[in-house]
């Protein structure tokens, strides 16, 4: 980094600009479940086309991940965030004006799909895992999560707000120029960090072969297909849950608001205690209890009392996992590749996704009722607690023999 650069792209400058980053893209998106239930009814679908349409865009999300991920990786952060700001604004525009499922499948799936790697907090957390030293880069990222998550609390009851006061589709419109402010802070992330290629001297097939061969590197891939089916499945169909059980529209909103509001607390933690501790240790009691959160509330009947608290101890483990995984990706293989490698964890993170929101409203529409893909969400916890004792946490070799 130049000196010109060093006068303003401070570590707190960084930091901060990633943080807004994360609270436009991810709190932006986070209230997509609010338009479920005005937007089928006011088009004439069933739940299953608009889950379809965000299925394909959490798949189209996670493919599209890794190479964005090597984008940053290789070329710099700032130009895949601006590119995918534009990407992401455009796609919700025109999901407002879709009249047809074939339009929302194009832009609320693929095309946003594709916006969403290249301004996806992803992106901004490798930044952080590459610029910040080791010992204190499991807070950095939790720091980063943490942001996400306030953007779910801060943009989620706005967006009911729209919705309410205009029309869902008004609403969407206005919602389209939230991600156009990521393009602006974006430069606060261009250029490379003191600590990048720090004895890390490795091709990209390389990095590729070294992970794919790296079995607790396959393991933390294994446990975060669980991650994604839960939030999004969460994410998506807890409001028209909630609606369903005859409770108002804007509990739904705020129990997702909620959700974000504890996750600031749950993936700050977990970044500070993954500095610590055991960070697979982490994770399986992390999974574990968020099996126990759903099977208790999907064992008692909804009320507005049980789903708030529902929400807060979700909450907490909401996005909890991301600082912890993403942690292990750079605590085993160095920052080096951390955006691509990443990014092959996030995939199986966004398959899961597809299958939970997309199974959610399948099922809904066949049986009227969510109750088997809540119990397999309990089902999948437990798997994924189980999965994360046997990672390996050490660095490998390479990095070893480089200290």
């Amino acid at each position: 980094m130049t000196d010109a650069l060093k006068t303003w792209r401070t570590p707190t400058i960084i930091i901060l600009a990633g943080c807004l980053i994360s609270i436009v893209s991810f709190g932006t998106r986070a209230g997509f479940g609010l338009w479920l239930d005005p937007m089928s009814k006011s088009l004439g679908w069933g739940r299953e086309v608009f889950s379809l349409a965000v299925a394909i865009q959490v798949l189209v999300w996670g493919a599209a991940q890794p190479f964005a991920g090597l984008l940053a990786d290789k070329y710099g952060n700032a130009r895949v965030l601006s590119v995918g700001a534009v990407l992401y604004a455009v796609a919700v525009y025109l999901m407002a004006i879709s009249d047809t499922p074939g339009t929302l499948y194009l832009s609320a799936g693929l095309l946003l799909g594709l916006g969403l790697a290249g301004a996806s907090f992803s992106i901004v957390l490798a930044a952080f895992g590459r610029m910040v030293a080791e010992e204190r880069r499991s807070t950095a990222l939790g720091i980063g999560t943490a942001a996400g998550s306030m953007g779910q609390f801060l943009i989620v009851p706005i967006s009911q707000f729209l919705i309410a006061r205009f029309d869902w589709q008004m609403a969407l419109i206005i919602a389209s120029a939230f991600p156009l402010l990521i393009i602006p802070l974006s430069m606060a992330l261009a250029g490379k960090s003191e600590f990048d290629g720090v004895g890390l001297d490795q091709s990209i097939g390389a990095a590729i072969r070294e992970a794919g061969t790296h079995s607790g590197y396959l393991l933390l891939v294994m446990g975060f297909f669980v991650c994604g089916f839960h939030v999004t499945f969460i994410q998506v169909h807890l409001p028209p849950y909630i609606t369903d059980a005859g409770m108002d529209a804007y509990v739904g909103a705020w129990a997702i608001a909620v959700i974000g509001l504890l996750n600031i607390v749950g993936s700050l933690t977990a970044g500070v205690l993954g500095d610590r501790y055991s960070k697979k240790y982490l994770l399986s009691g992390l999974y574990f209890t968020r099996a126990v959160a759903i099977a208790v509330y999907v064992m008692i009947p909804p009320t507005v009392v049980t789903t708030l608290v529902f929400a807060g101890v979700m909450g907490l483990m909401w996005l909890s996992t991301v600082p912890l995984t993403s942690g292990l990706v750079a605590q085993m293989f160095g920052p080096r590749y951390m955006g691509m490698l990443f990014g092959f964890v996030f995939f199986s993170h966004q398959v899961g996704a597809f299958l939970g929101v997309w199974l959610g409203g399948k099922l809904y529409d066949t049986t009227g009722s969510y109750v088997v893909v809540w119990w397999l969400a309990v089902a999948l916890g437990v798997v994924a607690a189980l999965i994360h004792f046997p990672i390996n946490e050490k660095r490998v070799t390479r990095l070893a023999e480089a200290r």
